[in-house]
């Protein structure tokens, strides 16, 4: 079996794939050896911005793929590309810093309902992301569950860490939302003084 197997979008976005990237996708896939991968030895690869794109473009298209009636008239086929989207999954949910990204992952393991993973994917977003991107992770999903787990992230974070976004007119409704509830399920004094400090500075402004 080769990578056309997997259908011409899919076979397309591999091959611009840049080799730095296939070489992280092969360490992800050494023990599944039957997977279509280039004959090359897996190294340990630095993580940049366009690996971040790649593997999420390529992630959408074996994803999209494997959803089609085509695809699951053959199973042989079905399993082996699922294997290739789970190691680029594997690889963004380590790597990934990107709101973009997180929503991706997290949409496809509701879509699966692998809740173990969407937990997994929670533990992530207090480890590796800011404040920022939690809240631009709030900003464009349309799903409640991802909006509620992000919300409940950032209540979590240090008031320090969340009041700079309240200068911010793209998230301060948002860190508003998430200090109000630390200040209360949480019982934040620190989060209730930042909060009458912005109330008032919005009435004065007002």
């Amino acid at each position: 079996m080769t990578i056309k197997d997997f259908g011409g979008r899919i076979a397309s976005v591999w091959e611009g794939l840049r080799p730095i990237t296939r070489n992280m996708l092969v360490g992800a896939l050494q023990t599944t050896s039957s997977l279509p991968s280039p004959n090359i030895k897996s190294k340990k690869f630095s993580y940049d911005a366009h690996a971040d794109w790649e593997l999420s473009r390529l992630l959408s298209a074996l994803d999209e793929q494997s959803r089609s009636s085509e695809a699951h008239n053959d199973a042989e086929t079905l399993d082996e590309m699922n294997k290739l989207a789970d190691a680029c999954a594997r690889v963004l949910e380590t790597q990934s810093g990107s709101a973009e990204v997180f929503i991706q992952l997290a949409e496809r393991a509701l879509r699966r309902h692998d809740y173990k993973k969407l937990d997994s994917l929670s533990d992530r977003l207090s480890e590796k992301f800011s404040a920022g991107e939690i809240a631009e992770i709030i900003r464009q999903t349309e799903s409640p569950q991802i909006r509620a787990i992000a919300y409940e992230t950032l209540a979590m974070l240090p008031v320090n860490n969340v009041a700079p976004l309240l200068d911010d007119s793209l998230y301060a409704d948002i860190a508003a939302a998430a200090l109000e509830q630390k200040a209360f399920e949480y019982e934040s004094d620190e989060a209730k003084d930042v909060l009458d400090q912005f109330d008032a500075e919005g009435f004065r402004r007002n």
